[in-house]
């Protein structure tokens, strides 16, 4: 009886020692099987705890005091603020149908060009990108407006299609994004760890500022691939990508006229966000705010009827804007010092009228937008998204405790450095996995699951993480690409015409997807593209 008791004891220690492999793979198996990610996430690691205990291979202590510091810190982390405040942002330029300005005045622009259609869609997506970052609400957009001309003008419809699926995915890789701001949140956290394991006790950080100056090439660059792809088909093949006929287009100085009326909004507020962002004048925080408040002045001004007070109003207000953001470049706002200049105390009066000024602007737009019926969808809309993201959070919180507790961390570690070609291997080997993820599950689960468990492990090997966390959102970029789950090929099904097959959707986005590819390999061999700029805008 002793011996099969001891046996026991064996097979249990045995088993424990697999618990963080099989947690891993039941989380796989939930995800696949379409249970939702926040729920499975923390489904999984309450599961596994009680199973560790039982075994004697995790400690309580895990879910007792590490767990609700880690709610209590996601809440109070001011980088994740951005989060709902840029979905707001972009919410409400997909409401105000900016897109479908931008869309026609380009098509116009391009269209004496044979594929000029699709290089008006890629502009207009980066576009978009550096302005809204939420693939839905683009992909939706340039499907229902292009989509339905570029097929009556004679475009293959496997080109049109990935085209503007393609261009729809850009918002994830061009800065302001979602996932550049979570990337950056975990790669921070992943870079203390990772320093403080190697004995450097005042680790230096990384932000997602960092994150956003190192995304801004490689973006920029996955642009340039597509218009070079799209020119070539145009070129190769002129039959798929056929030019507008001029009566159709205009003339072209009435089209660069039309254009260059419709471009400055967006313009401005990217230079705003982003521009205050790599000039070190804002947080992503408080440019996100800005981003907000700008995206309501323009929806206000856009649909606020031509002679109507509130335009008036918002032109003052975004002028007051673009005053305060020179104000606090040049002069010390800081109402809380004990001796404050002459010329500073006039400059903090100066910004609380423009402060003013702004709050009458925005007033005035959440007055027209609500007038249009805007206001519940935009606040629906964010708010459902906003959640989905918090509590995937705190489900990814959970999950990344338990299986650090069955010694997961370690698992990785060792399989890491056991991976041959080094730390060179390793990153070849986690890109691919990701890859492979992106199949079948959202970027924001790759982000919240896999980057935390494999990005310390990658950092102690000497990794720079601006240029890993770059790669890692060029290669979660694809995810919205590859079928079957490709979120960027579902939207566009839904939206396109019944003429327009799945299997013409899926044929049209499969050179994107290699593009995307061989924009990894060009980063990898070349890690300067993603590092110069931060180095550059934030080295003394």
């Amino acid at each position: 009886m002793e011996g099969f008791l001891n046996d026991v004891v064996l097979c249990l220690c045995a088993c424990a020692n697999w618990l963080d492999i099989a947690m891993v793979l039941t989380l796989c198996a939930l995800l696949l099987a379409g249970y939702p990610a926040a729920f499975s996430l923390a489904g999984t690691a309450l599961l596994y705890g009680l199973l560790g205990l039982s075994m004697g291979a995790f400690d309580v202590s895990f879910f007792a005091e590490p767990y609700p510091i880690r709610i209590f810190g996601i809440m109070n982390n001011q980088v994740l603020i951005a989060v709902p405040l840029f979905i707001i942002m972009g919410v409400v330029l997909e409401k105000s149908r900016i897109a479908e300005d931008l869309l026609d005045n380009m098509a116009r622009l391009f269209g004496s060009l044979h594929g000029g259609l699709g290089i008006s869609v890629t502009i207009v997506g980066a576009l978009l990108a550096a302005s809204t970052g939420i693939v839905g609400a683009t992909v939706v957009t340039m499907g229902l407006l292009s989509l339905p001309t570029m097929l009556r003008r004679g475009y293959d419809p496997a080109f049109s299609s990935g085209s503007i699926a393609a261009a729809g995915t850009l918002g994830q890789i061009i800065p302001p994004s979602i996932v550049l701001i979570l990337l950056g949140d975990q790669m921070s956290n992943a870079w203390q760890k990772a320093q403080l394991a190697q004995g450097v006790y005042a680790p230096e950080t990384v932000s997602v500022g960092d994150l956003f100056a190192g995304a801004l090439l490689p973006g920029l660059m996955l642009v340039g691939l597509y218009l070079l792809y799209q020119t070539a088909v145009a070129w190769i093949t002129p039959n798929k990508a056929p030019a507008l006929p001029k009566e159709e287009r205009g003339e072209y100085g009435e089209a660069l006229m039309a254009a260059l009326k419709t471009l400055p909004p967006p313009l401005i507020l990217i230079v705003a966000v982003l521009g205050s962002i790599l000039a070190g004048i804002a947080t992503p925080t408080e440019a996100a705010g800005v981003g907000a408040v700008g995206a309501m002045l323009i929806a206000g001004h856009r649909l606020a009827p031509k002679g109507h007070i509130a335009r008036l109003l918002i032109l003052v207000s975004a002028a007051a804007t673009l005053a305060l953001v020179v104000l606090g470049t040049f002069l010390d706002l800081r109402v809380g010092r004990n001796s404050i200049p002459v010329t500073e105390q006039l400059g903090i009066i100066a910004a609380a009228l423009c402060c003013m000024l702004i709050a009458i602007g925005v007033f005035a737009s959440l007055i027209v937008m609500r007038r249009d019926k805007l206001i519940n969808s935009v606040v629906e809309k964010s708010a459902s998204v906003t959640t989905m993201v918090f509590t995937i959070l705190i489900g990814a919180a959970l999950f990344s405790l338990v299986f650090r507790g069955l010694g997961g961390e370690e698992t990785i570690a060792r399989a890491l450095e056991a991976t041959p070609g080094g730390a060179a291997g390793a990153i070849i080997a986690v890109m691919i996995v990701m890859f492979i993820l992106g199949f079948v599950l959202d970027f924001i689960e790759i982000t919240l699951v896999v980057v935390p468990l494999v990005a310390p492990a990658l950092l102690m090997m000497g990794v720079d993480p601006v240029w890993l966390g770059v790669l890692m959102a060029v290669n979660l970029q694809t995810s919205f690409l590859t079928p079957p789950f490709g979120f960027a090929l579902f939207y566009l099904r839904g939206v396109a015409p019944e003429s327009v097959r799945t299997t013409q959707i899926y044929r049209g986005a499969l050179p994107f997807v290699l593009i995307q590819i061989l924009a990894l390999g060009i980063l990898a061999l070349f890690p300067e593209i993603a590092t110069w700029l931060p180095s550059v805008m934030y080295t003394d």
